[in-house]
């Protein structure tokens, strides 16, 4: 069977639409801190999928560990498909992991091998009480935009290592983290007590901004002002199941720069705008995923966009300035 993230090749034919942009409406910002969030709306036609945290979560996808640092099972028990998003975090196996690309895991599927990196640097082993053989839970995503190039467009082990280090230093310096049970655990990172606190803040300021908006498909944020990145989702529904992992997220990368000075002004609407449409400019390739699932790639000099597509229908856009 294919890995999911192999068969680079040049797109042609496969052009987004002009100006994908011009069919979002931006709102915002929401502003806590040194995090601005805009909420993107738009009509969300698209198919519906369970997440990969709430799949996991009710048993009906099941991951499983390989032994290859690099390649990971993941097998769909249930009758409705499952989309895992590059960036998820699965916890336990041998060493805590991150999928490196979209991915729809069709219902019934069998067990898919699924392209992954390591994000515990050290660990080849049992931790505690945790199964060896499975990961039990998917509850967060990286964080940071370099991490997520390192893990999307740069796809080299080595620098998600030295990013999820960046991360954690970071953290270090705002929140105090140690982590003693796995110190190189970005997982356990997330989830101690030291991030819990630095971004409850931003979680109780932030997660309710979405309530009452259900044509809302994704969102784009500022950290002291500067444009970060984008989620775009084709269904209010994906984006409304996706939005406590992303809000968190960027909660994180927002308190690993809360040491600085919080003294600016946060972007216009019009300026998100412009940097989604510059985006999707860049130069374009393609990946296959499989039969079904491709993943479209445009670069410009300052930003990058993924977009994941199954059939002739687009599932999430991911906007990240570089």
């Amino acid at each position: 069977m294919k890995v999911a993230g192999l068969c680079l090749s040049l797109a042609c034919g496969l052009l987004l639409p002009a100006h994908a942009s011009a069919e979002y409406r931006i709102s915002g910002p929401y502003t806590h801190e040194n995090l601005s969030i805009f909420l993107i709306h738009g009509n969300g036609g698209g198919r519906n999928y369970l997440t990969l945290k709430d799949a996991v979560a009710q048993k009906k996808v099941v991951v499983s560990e390989t032994k290859k640092v690099n390649e990971l099972a993941v097998e769909n028990v249930s009758g409705e498909p499952v989309f895992i998003q590059g960036g998820d975090i699965v916890k336990g196996g041998q060493q805590d992991r991150v999928i490196s690309n979209d991915f729809v895991l069709p219902s019934k599927s069998g067990k898919v091998p699924v392209s992954a990196f390591c994000v515990e640097n050290g660990r080849w082993t049992q931790r505690g009480a945790e199964s060896p053989r499975v990961f039990a839970s998917s509850s967060d995503m990286i964080a940071t935009k370099d991490l997520k190039m390192a893990v999307k467009a740069k796809k080299s082990q080595t620098e998600v290592w030295r990013e999820v280090a960046n991360t954690q230093a970071a953290l270090g310096v705002a929140s105090e983290v140690s982590v003693s049970a796995s110190p190189t655990s970005l997982q356990l990172t997330l989830e101690s007590k030291a991030v819990s606190k630095a971004i409850d803040g931003y979680l109780k300021a932030l997660s309710s901004v979405t309530t009452h908006k259900p044509d809302v498909v994704g969102f784009a944020f500022a950290i002291s002002g500067d444009v970060n990145s984008a989620d775009v989702y084709s269904s209010p529904a994906l984006f409304a199941a996706m939005w406590p992992k992303l809000l968190r997220s960027s909660a994180v990368e927002a308190a690993g720069h809360a040491h600085r000075d919080n003294r600016f002004e946060p972007p216009a609407p019009a300026t998100i705008n412009a940097f989604l449409r510059e985006a999707e400019d860049g130069r374009q390739s393609t990946v296959d995923i499989d039969q079904r699932v491709k993943l479209v790639t445009l670069e410009s000099d300052k930003q990058v966009l993924f977009e994941s597509r199954e059939g002739a229908g687009w599932i999430h856009r991911n906007y990240i300035r570089k």
